[in-house]
């Protein structure tokens, strides 16, 4: 059942739900943390109301960079801004940043450790018709292999407004990933975030399968926790909205006690949330693992709903994936 604790809203599994795109959380949250500290600054790369930097830049006009459709400068410019003692956020499309960007992010940025916070906009496949070329299924993995830095993705909008306030405060590198399309708004301003926590969100003793996941595809894998109890199945569902610093203590302890373990993200399997808990149980609690998402191909242009159901990350293709393995 719902951990009472996570605080998400009471009709989680109504028919409707309120809906918003984790980018205009983004927005909220850096006007909110512009709000508090002066030396926070944002560039964009000619997409700000894209990115709903649009909020500060029109609070703020004097502390906005519009840089234009140049990610290496951008990220360059953030690094020395950093260096001067500002918090500069800057945003684009995943794609470009951390996609394009990301030498300079790696060796302006994280190699000498300044403050400066990355916002990778329209991640995933759920960019829909823009195709592969948009379609940033690779960033989880290039930002958490590079020293110093802070991967967060977030599971809905409010829980990205979090996030990029604690960034705000955080001191160091950090990459948070959003998305383009509206998705529902399942947690509440009590549901706790802290960077570098995982979050138990359904629970049941000594489940037959816990599932590790990240980002707004959390709300299916909720959904599917709960037909699999209503089909007398045990499971537990841990929210793992930082992949680095990754939570391992609350990893081990929920896979010791688990059966099976499946990861469900909207990335390639290789590099991402799967790879990390991995990487940490084969050193700590070796375990079989099902890694659902993105397997090793690239996108396409299609609706968001048709490329969820292509990949098997949809909440049919997650329950089919999940039933089969175990039986």
């Amino acid at each position: 059942m719902l951990n009472k604790d996570s605080h998400f809203i009471k009709d989680i599994f109504a028919k409707e739900i309120k809906e918003e795109a984790t980018r205009v959380g983004y927005g909220k949250g850096l006007l909110e943390a512009g709000e508090k500290n002066k030396n926070i600054v944002a560039l964009c790369a000619d997409l700000t109301e894209s990115t709903s930097t649009h909020l500060f830049a029109k609070k703020f006009p004097h502390r906005f960079v519009q840089v234009g459709i140049t990610e290496q400068s951008m990220a360059s410019v953030a690094s020395g801004m950093a260096a001067m003692g500002k918090v500069p956020f800057f945003s684009s499309y995943a794609m470009f940043s951390p996609g394009r960007n990301w030498e300079q992010i790696r060796t302006t940025i994280c190699y000498n450790d300044v403050n400066a916070k990355i916002i990778g906009s329209h991640s995933g496949v759920s960019v829909g018709p823009d195709g592969a070329t948009h379609q940033a299924l690779e960033d989880i993995a290039i930002t958490r292999v590079i020293p110093n830095m802070t991967v967060i993705v977030p599971s809905d909008s409010e829980a990205a407004r979090k996030a990029t306030i604690k960034a705000a405060e955080h001191n160091g590198p950090v990459y948070i990933r959003l998305a383009r399309e509206k998705t529902p708004l399942i947690t509440t301003e009590k549901t706790p975030f802290e960077i570098g926590k995982a979050y138990p969100v359904w629970v049941t003793e000594k489940p037959d399968v816990t599932i590790f996941s990240c980002g707004d595809i959390l709300f299916n894998v909720l959904r599917v926790a709960k037909t699999l109890t209503e089909k007398n199945k045990k499971v537990t569902v841990v929210n793992v909205p930082t992949i680095k610093p990754l939570d391992t203590k609350t990893i081990i302890e929920h896979a010791k006690n688990s059966q099976k373990i499946v990861t469900v993200e909207e990335h390639q399997r290789s590099g991402g949330l799967g790879s990390a808990i991995s990487e940490v149980l084969s050193e700590s609690c070796p375990k079989q693992i099902l890694r659902l998402g993105v397997d090793d191909s690239f996108g396409e242009s299609g609706t968001p709903t048709e490329l969820f159901k292509h990949h098997g990350i949809d909440y049919d293709g997650i329950l089919a994936s999940v039933e089969k393995y175990i039986k």
